[in-house]
């Protein structure tokens, strides 16, 4: 298996030669530019974990993988591929016995291509969250067309926009929504065209605050901020709990006085999202689909 850039600017390392494309080859759009795989891989790497999600759904084996996948639906992924490092640091040596045909970097891990491609093709698969859910399908699509499984992508596509539609039709008119997310005792606010915008943009929310400053980890604010603009709806991430650190749960910093006084608290209309599936696997076809799940069963019960 030989993979193909476009030009010598895409960061990929190869030693291989440049042979003619056969009939199996198949063009990805990856973070870094077009790249051609000219057959499908059978001994693959991933370092990212939405791929990790995205293509455990699709049935593809994963041989090898980093040593947190945080989400337990991937559980089984962990326990049967080999540990091949973490997302920030690779094991090269269990990299180099595992000979993968193909690793895939992306999000915490793209800065590790031009190391690992050192060992093996590898490519940056990183989704930058701007357009969320059709990032989540042309992955999708593209690992279905890679790895001969586009019936069962199509499968879990429908999935995901009978969840979408479900989750718009749940939302619609019932009020002002802030996406807010919690470390320990600390909060910050998600805006639309922020990290977590897509929730605004592809659902329909009406944003409880327009100008938010747009960063990784959110615009840091207060407890008298969430009061002043007075959500009807919190969706809410927890951060610690995310990434299994120890500290203050989102329950415990939000039950407070000031946040007791909004209208999300007293109509008992704060969502607690699934913070391991938005915050690590978003991006990934099954952490997209539960997530828009619980959104809508969760508008769909409230008064």
């Amino acid at each position: 298996m030989k993979l193909f850039p476009p030009s010598a600017g895409i960061a990929l390392i190869l030693s291989a030669v440049i042979t003619p494309l056969t009939a199996t080859a198949v063009e990805l759009e990856t973070a870094r530019g077009p790249v051609t795989i000219d057959s499908t891989p059978t001994t693959l790497a991933v370092f990212d974990i939405p791929a990790v999600d995205t293509l455990s759904a699709l049935g593809v084996p994963i041989a090898g993988t980093v040593d947190k996948l945080f989400v337990d639906y991937l559980d089984s992924v962990a326990s049967s591929a080999t540990l091949v490092g973490s997302l920030f640091d690779p094991d090269y040596q269990a990299l180099f016995t595992l000979q993968p045909d193909l690793v895939i970097v992306g999000g915490r891990s793209a800065g590790t291509l031009d190391a690992v491609a050192k060992l093996a093709p590898a490519i940056d698969m990183s989704i930058d969250g701007t357009d969320l859910i059709e990032q989540t399908r042309e992955r999708t699509r593209q690992y279905g067309e890679l790895f001969d499984k586009t019936d069962k992508a199509e499968e879990l596509l429908a999935q995901l926009d009978a969840s979408l539609d479900k989750a718009r039709a749940a939302v619609a008119g019932k009020g002002k929504v802030l996406v807010l997310m919690t470390n320990g005792p600390k909060i910050s606010a998600f805006g639309p065209g922020s990290r977590f915008g897509w929730m605004y943009s592809e659902l329909g929310l009406e944003a409880a605050v327009d100008e938010v400053a747009i960063a990784d980890h959110g615009d840091a604010v207060s407890f008298e901020f969430v009061l002043q603009y007075d959500p009807d709806w919190l969706l809410v991430i927890d951060r610690t709990a995310a990434i299994g650190q120890e500290g203050d749960s989102a329950r415990q910093t939000l039950d407070n006085e000031l946040i007791h006084q909004t209208q999300a608290w007293q109509n008992n209309h704060l969502v607690y999202l699934n913070s391991a599936d938005v915050y690590i696997a978003g991006g990934g076809i099954q952490a997209q689909t539960r997530t828009l799940n619980q959104i809508g069963d969760a508008f769909s019960i409230a008064n």
